[in-house]
């Protein structure tokens, strides 16, 4: 079984300075802000699947990826 590469986010930059990160046909960049209006990094806007968040949120939701999944805690193993 060959193992396929996962597509990653393209970055699109506009005449204006606008930096998009697309993947899908949606906003989404797990690494940082999808959205850079006029490439003023104040203005960064978070997005996952096109779902808009705060950086808060954005962050939340990226701590989420690190570590064991759920199946593979000590604490969620069933006994019988």
């Amino acid at each position: 079984m060959s193992k396929t590469e996962f597509p990653q986010s393209k970055k699109y930059t506009k005449p204006d300075g606008t930096i998009m990160y697309i993947w899908d046909s949606k906003l989404h960049n797990w690494d940082g802000p999808a959205l850079i209006p006029e490439g003023d990094n104040k203005k960064r806007e978070y997005y996952l699947y096109g779902i808009q968040y705060s950086e808060k949120e954005w962050k939340a939701r990226k701590k989420q990826l690190v570590g064991l999944p759920f199946y593979k805690m000590p604490g969620t193993k069933a006994r019988t």
